[in-house]
């Protein structure tokens, strides 16, 4: 799980400088630029997303714990 989500969180800034690149980039390029900003901005969400889900079913099936403050007190 440690792997899935360092992988997730690589991609996702992986996007984003794309993104960023494309934008600084992009200044009169055109569409095209900006289609490709935000094919990476949409992918950005994608693997966000995708990353919660992973998450969010791994402490459904008990396979992650929270751990903390406890709640109560």
């Amino acid at each position: 799980m440690t792997y899935l989500v360092s992988l997730a969180f690589f991609a996702i800034l992986a996007s984003l400088a794309t993104a960023l690149y494309f934008m600084l980039r992009g200044g009169s390029a055109g569409p095209r630029q900006s289609r490709r900003m935000a094919r990476a901005l949409a992918l950005r969400v994608g693997v966000s997303i995708f990353l919660f889900a992973c998450i969010l079913l791994s402490w459904k099936f008990g396979l992650i714990h929270p751990t903390g403050i406890p709640s109560g007190t």
